[in-house]
């Protein structure tokens, strides 16, 4: 590697560089400047935090594309740096937060370029540059206004205007985005299928990952305590239920006809998966009893009563292999896509020209 020095504009302008043939410079960043209080609303804002670090407004050079602190704030929102804000314990920590987040934006902002760059290069047996077709382009801009913007099109032209971008350069945005996502998507295509012994090799190292807590899905069927009713009334009413469960009508039917929760009669009276210790102590109980397409017996808690159905039943410890077999699959897949991905990465930052300043 070697240190050179440029000179910008006046002899008092003097900032050093490292260009870098396939690493990025590693000399330690400069500390932005303290945020003004209260929230950033603006991309001006966003602006403001940066420009301190980045004298003359350049971040980094990639190939001989400029990247600008314009195009660092048009990758961050408001939204992001008042989460950041929010989420920080001190002013430090928030600083820190942002300097990551711009680091990332940046590396990410060079990488991308290096892939478009790969992808127009003619390579040997093709005629011509590749390109995105209009019509891919089109679509993707049209598929924007309406998911993002509802189809209010001044909304969306001053979207763009917000972006400090014309209608052409924000064009040329998108078919860069559809590029940079065909590429790094032909990467995970070239990723070979994890073999059946690299799943349970990792099942058999990483037990505990795959231990679960003791679980129930139910179906809930809820009445009311009608005006006088006796705790013993209102079990028997709820055993008339019960009796027709067990002669064979479905419970979400039964839940349906009978119950008077509103909220999930329609649904057969369907729950979402809960651990059964986090079920109030009237509920746990009976949960726990059940096995799977299996009914309680009346709860009655106040002034409603209530039966349980077993949808489904988890038991606590280790789930079997099968159980979990593709979620590993997965996992294992997007490993070797990431890895790939850096390797390929780390090939084209090796063969390119890049500045950080």
């Amino acid at each position: 590697m070697t240190l050179r020095r440029l000179t910008l504009g006046a002899a008092l302008c003097v900032l050093l560089f490292q260009p870098v043939f396939g690493a990025v410079s590693p000399g330690a960043p400069a500390s932005i400047a303290a945020p003004t209080p209260g929230n950033i609303s603006t991309q001006d804002d966003i602006a403001d935090l940066l420009r301190p670090r980045y004298l003359n407004g350049v971040v980094a050079i990639a190939e001989g594309k400029v990247i600008t602190v314009k195009d660092v704030v048009g990758e961050l929102s408001p939204q992001q740096i008042n989460g950041y804000r929010a989420q920080a314990r001190s002013e430090a920590e928030f600083k820190k937060a942002i300097e990551l987040a711009q680091e990332t934006i940046i590396q990410n902002l060079i990488d991308r370029e290096l892939v478009i760059k790969e992808f127009r290069k003619v390579k040997p047996g093709m005629k011509e540059v590749r390109r995105i077709p209009d019509n891919y382009i089109d679509q993707e801009i049209a598929s924007q206004e309406h998911d993002d913007f509802g189809d209010d099109r001044p909304k969306f032209l001053a979207y763009i205007q917000s972006l400090g971008l014309t209608r052409n350069e924000y064009r040329k945005k998108i078919e860069e985005d559809i590029i940079f996502r065909y590429m790094l998507g032909q990467q995970r295509q070239s990723q070979s299928i994890v073999s059946p012994v690299r799943i349970e090799t990792y099942y058999s190292e990483n037990k505990e990952k795959f231990m679960q807590s003791e679980a129930i899905q139910m179906r809930l069927l809820q009445l009311k305590r009608t005006e006088g009713e006796t705790d013993e009334q209102l079990r028997g009413r709820l055993n008339e239920i019960v009796a027709k469960f067990k002669a064979g009508t479905k419970f979400e039917e039964l839940v349906r006809s009978y119950s008077e929760d509103t909220t999930y009669r329609t649904k057969g009276g369907l729950q979402s998966e809960r651990n059964i210790s986090d079920l109030s102590t009237d509920f746990e109980k009976p949960a726990s009893s059940l096995k799977k397409g299996e009914a309680s017996g009346p709860i009655v808690v106040g002034d409603y009563g209530f039966l349980i159905y077993a949808e489904d039943r988890k038991y606590a410890g280790l789930q079997p292999l099968a159980d979990v077999h593709d979620q590993i699959e997965r996992m294992l897949n997007q490993q070797l896509s990431v890895q790939a991905r850096e390797r390929w990465l780390e090939r084209l930052r090796r063969d390119a020209f890049i500045v950080r300043f």
